[in-house]
């Protein structure tokens, strides 16, 4: 079903929800933002949220007009839902238009079901991680701050384990230069040299913030990108290194870099630092886990001796909410700007791709 956002009162109504998942204080848009759209002649709904780390009240003096927290599920039916993270799984049918991280289309059982609640309530996904130009490049990204981070728990899973021990829980920073900071002192006190590490898809954005994370913490490097990795498996050299970085998105010809028997090898590596996040796709390249990890137990142990950790957070850039928001904000505004043409562009691109991956 196509919708009209402009049918029921002429003018679009973005609907920006509150996150409900723990560990996220991101958000989409900034008051900034909302101003620009709002002077553009658009209605915006800003719900209150708990966790947010950009305050309400900018939003209200932006001009925003202030929803209870959760709210969206009475939200006028032409309203489009903007958020950033998953949707609480109630399997409730969902009528609106949203834009958010949907995870959808590589086989996940999470997707899957999601996709069924789509169908059921006739709504549409516009799916962030496919908002794409005309030359298939995606127009707005975390992943600078993911990798940034990423790169940053890895490192923390390296030093507890030279410690003893295992990563201890994470939290959000202040800013970048906070985490740092920290991750330095952690380095210092193992008393040992800083581990070398390999990052896969160096000249993304992903590895572009784990280089720079390494860079300011002194962690030496390998730059891998597409030359280095063209001849397939096997790549012994990441064994020769105590943290991986893997910078890449799962899809379909990627290689492998972590075969299942990686641990029982004998290795330099130590952790790994799977910062695309994406266990359960049928094409992820690195075989030794299944499962995402968490704020509260970010890095899981695949191997005891040696040790192997294994960091895969799946909202890593909301370790730093304040930064990674304002800039993925500002990549993402001027699509938003675009939505009184939803059936054109990158939303028409992004709809195509929904309705090419809806259950039968």
């Amino acid at each position: 079903m196509s919708h009209d956002t402009t049918a029921a009162t002429g003018t679009v109504h973005l609907w920006v929800r509150g996150e409900p998942r723990a560990n996220e204080a991101r958000v989409g848009v900034t008051p900034e933002g909302v101003a620009t759209l709002i002077g553009r002649g658009m209605r915006v709904t800003v719900e209150d949220s708990p966790a947010r780390a950009i305050g309400i009240e900018g939003y209200r003096r932006a001009g925003a007009e202030i929803a209870d927290f959760g709210a969206w599920t009475d939200a006028p039916q032409n309203a489009v839902i903007f958020g950033l993270k998953e949707l609480p799984d109630d399997d409730t049918p969902l009528p609106h238009r949203h834009i958010m991280f949907g995870h959808a289309y590589k086989g996940q059982a999470d997707g899957a079901r999601l996709l069924r609640r789509f169908a059921a309530g006739g709504g549409t996904l516009y799916d962030l991680e496919y908002l794409v130009d005309a030359d298939g490049r995606r127009i707005a990204a975390f992943g600078y701050w993911a990798g940034y981070a990423g790169a940053a728990v890895a490192a923390m899973a390296w030093a507890a384990q030279a410690d003893g021990g295992i990563c201890p829980a994470v939290s959000t920073y202040a800013d970048a230069e906070a985490l740092t900071r920290d991750l330095t002192a952690r380095l210092d006190g193992t008393g040992s040299q800083r581990p070398g590490a390999l990052i896969i898809g160096a000249k993304g954005r992903v590895g572009t913030g784990a280089a720079d994370l390494c860079a300011a913490v002194d962690i030496p490097t390998t730059l891998w990108d597409q030359e280095e990795t063209r001849h397939g498996s096997p790549f012994p050299e990441v064994l020769e290194h105590a943290l991986f970085l893997n910078c890449i998105l799962a899809q379909p010809g990627a290689p492998i870099f972590v075969p299942a028997d990686t641990g029982s090898r004998v290795r330099a590596l130590r952790a790994i630092g799977d910062i695309a996040c994406d266990p359960t796709s049928d094409f992820s390249p690195i075989k030794v886990y299944d499962r995402t990890t968490t704020w509260d137990a970010p890095a899981l142990r695949v191997h005891r001796s040696p040790p192997l950790d294994v960091v895969a957070i799946d909202n890593l850039p909301a370790m730093l909410p304040v930064e990674s928001s304002e800039d993925y904000a500002a990549q993402l505004l001027p699509a938003l700007l675009d939505l009184d043409r939803i059936d054109r562009g990158v939303w028409g691109r992004a709809e195509e791709t929904f309705r090419a991956h809806l259950p039968d």
